[in-house]
């Protein structure tokens, strides 16, 4: 299930992708406009600056801008950023690969060969889209 950590990331990126010209906006406003709680915020967009996707300006007309145009932020990497592994178990993860304990051969685990799929399946939509297709920009 995808957390409230992810689930308001992508709101507040698509909230600001939305801005012309790259225009900082406030947490305060971000908060009000999609409904989401300030204090969480802050650290979900402090989460996002230390990664490289916003910046903030401090001061009058001072907030949080998107440092990268929306069409070449993939939701790969918000979903890296916010939610950690794409994958539901460590043995097929592509970035964060562990073995699993339990399993002897993961070559012949039917959980490993469902969980490849869910995988690449995800990947696949994430991949193809980008900040820009959810808003609309």
């Amino acid at each position: 299930m995808l957390s409230k950590k992810t689930k308001y990331g992508i709101k507040a990126l698509t909230y600001l992708a939305r801005q012309e010209n790259k225009t900082p906006v406030q947490i305060a406003t971000i908060s009000q406009n999609e409904n989401i709680s300030l204090k969480f915020l802050e650290s979900i967009l402090l989460t996002l600056r230390k990664n490289g996707l916003l910046a903030s300006k401090k001061g009058k007309g001072g907030g949080y801008y998107l440092l990268k145009d929306p069409n070449e932020i993939q939701m790969t990497t918000i979903m890296r950023i916010l939610e950690g592994p794409i994958a539901m178990v460590p043995c097929v993860s592509l970035n964060f690969y562990e073995k699993c304990e339990d399993c002897p051969d993961e070559k012949t685990c039917a959980v490993n060969k469902l969980m490849i799929q869910v995988r690449d399946s995800s990947l696949k939509i994430f991949r193809n889209t980008t900040l820009a297709d959810l808003c609309n920009c």
